[in-house]
């Protein structure tokens, strides 16, 4: 049997979807994946500390080091869309898609590119002071990251989309 819509039940409705936008969005995935990253790059400063013995508040702000942000980022993402929206959605294989490319590439191809800067600026080092690349400024070569930190973000990742969705 059909069901009938009251007047009632259209108010609400239309009431619900015009209502204007809150300070807060209630989409539990993206908030989820802004905490995973704020939490990873809040971590650095730490990790930094106990790897280096110095605190260093520049690696709040940078790409690289432990734990990977991009990582637990993307897989916040990706596990919070699956609690929510269940594995069998598209929703889903986008962000498991994307969060499987971000981690290839943070250690393949950035991680790669980070290693090579830190040869050219030793090489660029090396260098004759009256050699005209001598006084170049030195390339960043903190950019991707080692499996380990991929791991830790990933995990890091999984615990604040499974918390988010317990606290919802």
């Amino acid at each position: 049997m059909d069901e009938v819509m009251t007047a009632a039940d259209a108010s609400a409705r239309f009431r619900s979807a015009s209502s204007p936008p809150s300070i807060f969005p209630s989409n539990v995935p993206l908030l989820s994946a802004f905490l995973a990253f704020a939490l990873a790059q809040f971590l650095k400063l730490f990790t930094t500390w106990f790897k280096e013995k110095r605190w260093d508040t520049k690696r709040m702000l940078g790409s690289g080091g432990m734990p990977s942000s991009h990582s637990a980022t993307v897989t916040a993402l990706a596990v919070a869309v699956g609690l929510q929206e269940g594995i069998g959605g598209s929703a889903f294989a986008v962000a498991l898609v994307l969060a499987c490319v971000v981690m290839y590439d943070a250690t393949g191809v950035r991680l790669h590119a980070g290693r090579q800067a830190e040869l050219l600026n030793q090489i660029v080092c090396e260098l004759p002071p009256e050699h005209p690349v001598s006084n170049v400024r030195p390339l960043r070569d903190s950019l991707g990251h080692t499996p380990l930190q991929v791991l830790a973000g990933s995990i890091l990742g999984c615990i604040v989309a499974f918390l988010m969705r317990t606290s919802s």
